[in-house]
C-alpha cells in the first residue's frame, strides 16, 4: 500500500505543472465514466484513453497498468493497451461492478444478477474466494457497487436498496452494517443509496449517497460524525455522487456522476471548502487522483 503510481503514467500526467500558481490545485486523474475511460492530465486534457467508454470501476496500478471494470468484463492493460488479465462475467449474472487489485495479487470482483457474489480471482483466472452477497433486492443493477477488501480480511460492500453498507467476513457472514436511512440523514425518503464505501485509517467509513446527494462519514458504531451536501455550497456540486477518494491530506474527492454540465468532480476540505473541481466534458462514475501539481499521490490512495 506504500507504492506510488508508475513513472510511465507520471510522464503523461505531469509535464505541464511547472506553471501552476502556488494557491492553485491541479490534479491528474483516472476517470471511469460513460463517455471516457482513461486519464485526464493536470491541464484537463485527455492524456490516455483506454479505447472503451462505460467503465464502472478502475485503478492505475503501481506497475503503471490500468485495472478497469466494465459491465461485462474486467481488464488489466498496459499503457499500450496490451491486455495482461481478463475476467469475463458469469453467464448467469447481469453486470460487474468492482475491480480492486489486492496485496495477494488477486483481483476483487463483484457480480450482480441472479447470483450476486464477491470473488477473489488470480491472474490465471482461478477463483480462490467466492462469497454470496445479500443485497436484499432482485434488481440486479441496484444490488451493489464498488466493494473493497479491508486490512482485517473482511469485505466492505455497499448495498443501495438495502440502505446499508455491509461488512462481510471471509466465510460470508455479515459482521457489521452501517445504515444510510438514519433520520438525521433524511430517512428513506431521501433515497440515500450507498454507492462508494471507503474504510479510513481511523476506522471510520466514508460513504457517498447517490440520490441523497450527500457524502457521510460514519464511526465504527454507525454514528454520523461528518457530512456534506448541497446545502453547504452555492455551486450545488453534489449530483448523484458515485465514486470518491480520501486523499492523504484529509480532503475528500467526489465524482458527481449525474452532473448536467458544470462541476463533474470536486475536492472538499474537512471544513467544507471547495478547493478543486473538474468541469470538463466527461461525466465521472469513479475517480482516482494520480498527481497534484506535478507530484504523485504518496501511497495507494484510499478509494
Amino acid at each position: 500500500m506504500k507504492k506510488t503510481v508508475a513513472f510511465v503514467f507520471l510522464l503523461l500526467c505531469c509535464c505541464s505543472s511547472a506553471f501552476v500558481h502556488s494557491d492553485e490545485i491541479r490534479h491528474s486523474f483516472l476517470i471511469a465514466g460513460p463517455s471516457f475511460t482513461g486519464i485526464i492530465d493536470e491541464n484537463g486534457q485527455e492524456a490516455w484513453d483506454s479505447g472503451r467508454p462505460g467503465a464502472r470501476d478502475g485503478f492505475i496500478l503501481p506497475n503503471g497498468n490500468a485495472l478497469i471494470a466494465w459491465a461485462d468484463e474486467v481488464l488489466e492493460m498496459k499503457p499500450d493497451k496490451t491486455v495482461v488479465f481478463r475476467y469475463a462475467k458469469s453467464a448467469n449474472n447481469s453486470e460487474i461492478s468492482t475491480a480492486q487489485r489486492l496485496e495477494n495479487g488477486r483481483t476483487l470482483i463483484t457480480e450482480l444478477g441472479a447470483q450476486p457474489k464477491l470473488m477473489e480471482v488470480d491472474l490465471a483466472g482461478k477463483i480462490h474466494v467466492e462469497i454470496p452477497l445479500l443485497p436484499e433486492t432482485d434488481n440486479a443493477h441496484m444490488q451493489t457497487r464498488m466493494a473493497r477488501k479491508l486490512d482485517n480480511g473482511n469485505y466492505l460492500v455497499p448495498h443501495l436498496l438495502a440502505f446499508q453498507v455491509k461488512e462481510y467476513s471471509p466465510d460470508g457472514k455479515v459482521v457489521r452494517s452501517l445504515r444510510t436511512d438514519l433520520p438525521e440523514l433524511g430517512g428513506r425518503e431521501a433515497e440515500n443509496w450507498p454507492f462508494t464505501a471507503i474504510r479510513l485509517t481511523n476506522g471510520n467509513t466514508l460513504v457517498n449517497l447517490t440520490h441523497g446527494n450527500q457524502c457521510v462519514e460514519f464511526d465504527s458504531e454507525g454514528k454520523v460524525v461528518w457530512k456534506m451536501g448541497n446545502q453547504s455550497f452555492p455551486e450545488k456540486p453534489f449530483a448523484d455522487p458515485c465514486g470518491g477518494q480520501r486523499l492523504p491530506n484529509g480532503n475528500t474527492v467526489i465524482a458527481s456522476y449525474g452532473a448536467q454540465g458544470g462541476v463533474k468532480a470536486f475536492e472538499l476540505t474537512r471544513e467544507g471548502k471547495l478547493v478543486w473541481s473538474y468541469t470538463g466534458k466527461h461525466n465521472v462514475h469513479e475517480i482516482q487522483i494520480l498527481t497534484t501539481n506535478g507530484k504523485p499521490i504518496e501511497g495507494l490512495p484510499l478509494k
